[in-house]
């Protein structure tokens, strides 16, 4: 298990939670000050009232909610989205409503969840040539249906 150590910026919002004994991912909070509508097509970003510090070799994943996407087609444009462990400054959330319907974000509703996973660091190695493969240059549908 590894510790991650918050700071709430807006006191009175829950901190992220598990919501289930297995679950992956830690509910974010909206820290809106009052209700705000999500047209159709808009996106907006939405303080979630906390700073955090990630340890190094770790990323924090923010991810979109399956039940707000499924019932109101709420989603998030860069999903996932990754919280670097040297990031300090208050998390937000952004937030697009591909729904066909005006979405209302209220304070303290969950509206995004958080895996902490580890982070695999590479080396860039410049080459000439890389080696051959069956798949080679085929991409996109090339391996079949």
């Amino acid at each position: 298990m590894v510790q991650i150590q918050f700071q709430r910026v807006d006191a009175d919002v829950p901190l992220p939670c598990y919501q289930t004994d297995h679950a992956a991912g830690l509910d974010l909070c909206a820290a809106v000050s009052g209700p705000i509508v999500l047209e159709a097509g808009d996106i907006r970003l939405i303080p979630c009232g906390f700073k955090m510090a990630v340890p190094p070799g770790y990323e924090a994943q923010v991810r979109p909610r399956s039940g707000l996407a499924l019932k109101h087609g709420i989603s998030m444009p860069n999903a996932p989205g990754t919280i670097d462990a040297d990031y300090r400054g208050e998390v937000g959330v952004p937030l697009i409503n591909l729904g066909r319907e005006p979405f209302t974000v209220e304070r303290h509703m969950r509206i995004a969840q958080m895996v902490i996973a580890p982070v695999a660091t590479a080396e860039v190695v410049e080459v000439e040539q890389l080696d051959e493969t069956g798949r080679g240059e085929g991409g996109f549908g090339s391996t079949g249906h």
